[in-house]
């Protein structure tokens, strides 16, 4: 026992451990946001749109004897003796008969009409007047339609016609689902406030485990939620835990690795973990959802998040951790301009992709007639390019500038943008949306150790705050994003959001050269040492005479 306890101390105190810690959580966290992008759409729609009921299949007698001889066609002759129209069902057209081609109706030899003792039918406004020679196409099961007319030209099927879909009702859904998606992201935006200033008070550890436990009940309530009420519980009551987990767990990598260049390697795998969520989500809720169900892929996300718990219990042991620097306060760091910036560098880098995930699977739907399946897997460029990005950007920002890749990823994200509407079929947004998940991971892993960066040259180390200002930056792209996407879809359609999101980011780009050299607040010693590598103070040390002559 003894060295397996030697063995639980070393792991406790590895910083290593710890971010892999932090990963999994952030993986987790959004393996769950996205899981549900493919599968809310199309459930909803279904629960609102159940499928009618099918008329009786007929029995084999039945069914040979249709299969054999064709249906009659009903027509309506009108007597020539002014009696009302007789429906005669006797004589069938088979072939290219047309009404044209039958014999003229032969007149009574009675004095009286067939249909004297007869009362006329009742007048119906949706049926052709009396008198009149037509054929009826019925397109029912029984009555197959006549082959239209050659001079008519053939019309193409949308896709929302393919899929048997409503496209005013998956227009309209889109107000419903932006709605949906943008309760975590608001319900973040209100809780992270709070969480900052408690990580101060309390630790990061307890927070970090609070995170687990209330994404573990999200899960379960999507699992077996039936109805949009329940759905959007579920969405919301996630948002509480997400602010706990990625507030405490960057704010405890900020800690861990207090050198700038360390911190942006460590953060830049810690957001790979959060890629790879975003990447797995889609395809995975997609796939699971069309072939099992849609509780099986929230039951498999539950079982590891109890993995994620467990290895929370052994490795942080939550406990009240107080703080003995001086923490700046929230009202501080927002008015702190270069902390502003570099925060909506990352709201604005990440709207654009948090309005297609409502608006996109529902937009191929409509235009592609797209299955579950590449619902989910038209993210997946996204999400690999992402993955690759924050990885990739980790360190290479610290030696370019970080303001300088945010720069370049804030206008590529517009170019992408612009280029997804054009698409028409999923082949075509592989490459926009592979180039819109590199930038966005070139400013997310950017931005995020410069605000740890910022807060150590112009404040102190204290993370907690100054990151759930960054988490909250985060969720206003995620909750703007999909609360305008119904109605901007609905006013402008589907090209001109996003073409209003990429002039945004266009013209915010510039301001990312604010943070090229940022000032310190406090002078001397202080800033000699956060600027380490990158600060231009240089120290020679000098030798008097009488040491040369010893």
């Amino acid at each position: 026992m003894g060295a397996v306890g030697e063995w639980l101390d070393n792991c406790r105190g590895s910083r290593k451990l710890i971010l892999v810690i932090v990963a999994i959580a952030l993986l987790l966290d959004n393996m769950l946001l996205t899981t549900v992008v493919p599968i809310i759409p199309k459930y909803l729609y279904q629960i609102r749109h159940p499928p009618t009921s099918s008329p009786p299949s007929p029995s084999p007698e039945e069914a040979s004897l249709l299969a054999t001889s064709p249906p009659p066609i009903t027509t309506s002759v009108a007597h020539s003796n002014g009696c009302e129209p007789c429906v005669c069902g006797g004589d069938r057209l088979y072939g290219d008969q047309r009404p044209e081609d039958l014999p003229p109706p032969t007149p009574p030899t009675t004095t009286q009409p067939p249909c004297a003792n007869q009362s006329p039918p009742p007048a119906d406004p949706g049926k052709s007047p009396p008198g009149t020679i037509f054929l009826r196409n019925s397109t029912g099961p029984e009555y197959p339609p006549l082959a239209s007319s050659p001079s008519a030209p053939p019309r193409h099927l949308t896709g929302s016609e393919v899929l048997g879909m409503n496209h005013e009702d998956l227009v309209n859904e889109n107000v419903e689902v932006g709605l949906l998606f943008c309760s975590k992201a608001f319900v973040q935006l209100i809780t992270n406030p709070f969480i900052g200033p408690l990580t101060h008070r309390i630790g990061y550890s307890i927070p970090m485990f609070a995170g687990f436990v209330i994404m573990f009940i999200s899960t379960l309530i999507f699992a077996f939620g039936t109805s949009y009420r329940v759905l959007f519980i579920a969405r919301a009551v996630q948002g509480i835990g997400s602010s706990c987990s990625s507030v405490s767990g960057m704010g405890m990598l900020a800690e861990r690795y207090p050198d700038d260049k360390e911190r942006g390697n460590a953060m830049g795998i810690a957001l790979g973990g959060l890629a790879l969520g975003v990447l797995i989500g889609p395809p995975f809720g997609g796939v699971m959802f069309q072939f099992v169900g849609k509780s099986a892929p929230f039951l498999i996300l539950a079982v590891l998040a109890l993995g994620d718990g467990l290895l929370q219990l052994l490795v942080l042991q939550p406990a009240v951790v107080r703080q003995e620097e001086v923490a700046p306060t929230l009202g501080e760091l927002c008015m702190d301009p270069y902390i502003i910036i570099a925060a909506g560098a990352i709201t604005f880098a990440n709207m654009g992709i948090g309005m297609l995930e409502p608006s996109l699977p529902l937009w191929m739907m409509d235009t592609m007639g797209a299955p579950e399946w590449q619902l989910g897997a038209a993210f997946i460029p996204a999400s690999v390019s992402y993955l690759i990005g924050t990885n990739l950007f980790g360190p290479l920002g610290h030696l370019m500038g970080r303001w300088l890749a945010s720069l370049f990823g804030l206008w590529i994200i517009a170019i992408c943008l612009i280029f997804i509407p054009k698409a028409t079929s999923i082949n075509h947004l592989i490459a926009p949306n592979a180039g819109l998940g590199f930038a966005i991971g070139m400013v997310d892993s950017s931005m995020m150790p410069e605000l740890g960066y910022l807060v150590d040259l112009r404040h102190s180390a204290v993370y907690g705050s100054v990151y759930s200002i960054g988490d909250v930056a985060f969720c206003l792209g995620f909750a703007i994003g999909p609360a305008l996407s119904g109605t901007l879809v609905q006013t402008l359609g589907f090209e001109w959001m996003l073409y209003g999101i990429a002039i945004i980011n266009f013209l915010y780009g510039p301001l990312m050269y604010c943070l090229k050299s940022p000032p310190a607040k406090n002078h001397g010693e202080r800033q000699g040492l956060i600027y380490g590598e990158k600060s231009s103070v240089r120290y020679v040390t000098y030798k008097n005479e009488d040491e040369e002559e010893n």
